[in-house]
């Protein structure tokens, strides 16, 4: 039996859809205490020994901006934040049917394989530890009419018992499955930063990394269609506990691009995205000048990437907000003190400021790929997502109409420059109330139980349908 749980907020918008959806999607939100940092991806936790899951182990954060303010961006909030009403019956169905719908769009036309229409459609999942939870995701996210998924190919879960001692288990299975529905991977290849490992840090094992990243692709040449290189080099944390440097990471990028071509000269690769933060210091660089050193140290991108990865969370604001006036409305970036240009960073739309950048360098014919995006509904008072998730009125309905919004935002303002755009998460299914990546996911956590969640019913029917409920005109 499938149970679900949520709140709804006391608005008409949600008794209509609640009548129209057979009782709706069910929400899945709640909870408590929560991290300081834009969300990065993880892996579901190592099982301890003799168990198939183990207890979920929280994402490190760094503070992203300057002590005086938080460091997570802000979009538009115009909602208070929703109140608890009775949960639906377990027995309503997972499938959303068709709500009224104002506004409608077509699908990306199709891509040839291995590319990327503009803008295509991607989640990331989890589906390293446990099959039956990998095989249940994946038929959702079938079903939802996305394209890609995208999975994290932890350097250590695949060499860590040493140089050239491979575990081909789990991405052998992860990536047949994947392939088998027709769906397009994405690989993002990278060390976990919390576990030591004998290749040292980057960008001292650059060699062993490009050796790594060619064997896979070797391994998986065709079926492994794009490879992100690295996560958030920006941060010190994902960078050796060193102080970001642009011109290493490129160093690396440069191996490992010319490793995975001459395995797999289809294979498109993608740039880490980097981490929203205003914050430049030992500990964290802005990614706007991390990108630019990063083109400072390349001349020409030729032979480093094919694509520009980019990190898009929303924050308080819609996705069709103005990054100036993010910037220069305090509430919406969280009266963080950095200077206005840097504080664009708390808007969806600087994505098109990373695209000038690129444009300014020579790449106009290079295309952009957002690696991670999405909206919080994180509802813990002492949490630091609290101020652009519930405390700005971000509950899950509004979540999934700026999710879909944004989808069809980029379609009707980025083409063609724009690819990619991987929606944060299908969830870890150990991930509970007091991790923060539990609010950004558009379903719930958990199996065998499913929870819908308001996001990925809108989601479907936008991808399948081209159509977008009429409630989300409500939210500016």
């Amino acid at each position: 039996m499938k149970r679900y749980n949520g709140r709804i907020l006391l608005l008409w918008p949600w008794l209509l859809i609640a009548l129209v959806m057979l009782l709706g999607l069910a929400i899945a939100s709640c909870g408590s205490g929560a991290a300081k940092a834009t969300p990065t991806p993880t892996k579901t936790p190592r099982p301890a020994e003799g168990q198939s899951t183990a207890t979920p182990r929280p994402t490190p954060t760094v503070q992203a901006q300057p002590p005086a303010a938080t460091d997570v961006p802000a979009a538009t909030a115009t909602a208070a934040p929703a109140t608890n009403t009775p949960q639906p019956p377990a027995t309503v169905k997972p499938a959303a049917t068709q709500p009224p719908a104002t506004a409608t769009a077509k699908p990306p036309a199709p891509a040839p394989a291995g590319q990327m229409s503009s803008p295509d459609y991607g989640v990331q999942a989890f589906l390293w530890w446990r099959p039956e939870v990998a095989d249940r995701d994946l038929n959702l996210i079938k079903e939802a009419g996305f394209t890609w998924v995208k999975q994290l190919f932890s350097w250590q879960d695949i060499e860590g018992a040493g140089k050239g001692q491979f575990d081909w288990e789990r991405p052998d299975r992860i990536v047949e499955d994947v392939n088998k529905r027709g769906l397009k991977l994405l690989v993002r290849i990278s060390m976990d930063p919390d576990r030591p490992f004998w290749a040292g840090n980057p960008p001292d094992n650059a060699g062993h990394f490009a050796d790594f990243a060619g064997q896979v692709a070797a391994r998986y040449r065709g079926r492994i269609h794009a490879y992100q290189v690295w996560n958030e080099p920006n941060l010190a944390r994902e960078w050796g506990g060193k102080r970001p440097d642009p011109a290493g990471y490129v160093r690396m990028l440069r191996q490992a691009y010319a490793a995975i071509k001459a395995a797999d000269p289809n294979a498109i690769v993608i740039t880490a995205g980097m981490a929203p933060t205003t914050e430049d210091s030992n500990r964290a660089m802005p990614d706007m000048r991390f990108y630019q050193g990063m083109y400072d140290a390349m001349g020409r991108s030729d032979g480093y990437f094919d694509m520009l990865g980019v990190h898009g969370a929303g924050y308080a604001a819609s996705p069709e907000t103005d990054p100036q006036v993010v910037a220069t409305t305090p509430k919406l970036h969280n009266n963080d003190p950095s200077p206005t240009e840097l504080k664009r960073v708390y808007s969806f739309r600087h994505i098109e400021d990373v695209r000038a950048l690129m444009v300014r360098n020579g790449d106009a014919n290079k295309r952009v790929v957002v690696l991670e995006f999405g909206w919080t509904t994180d509802n813990r008072p002492d949490s630091p997502y609290y101020w652009h998730g519930a405390g700005a009125g971000i509950d899950e309905g509004k979540q999934g109409c700026y999710i879909v919004r944004a989808y069809k935002y980029a379609q009707e303002n980025w083409q063609p420059w724009i690819a990619l755009m991987s929606v944060i998460y299908l969830p870890d299914v150990n991930w509970t109330k007091n991790d923060e990546q539990y609010y950004w996911s558009i379903i719930g956590p958990g199996y065998p139980d499913l929870y819908l969640r308001f996001a990925y019913g809108m989601l479907k029917n936008y991808f399948t349908k081209g159509v977008i409920e009429d409630f989300c005109a409500h939210f500016q």
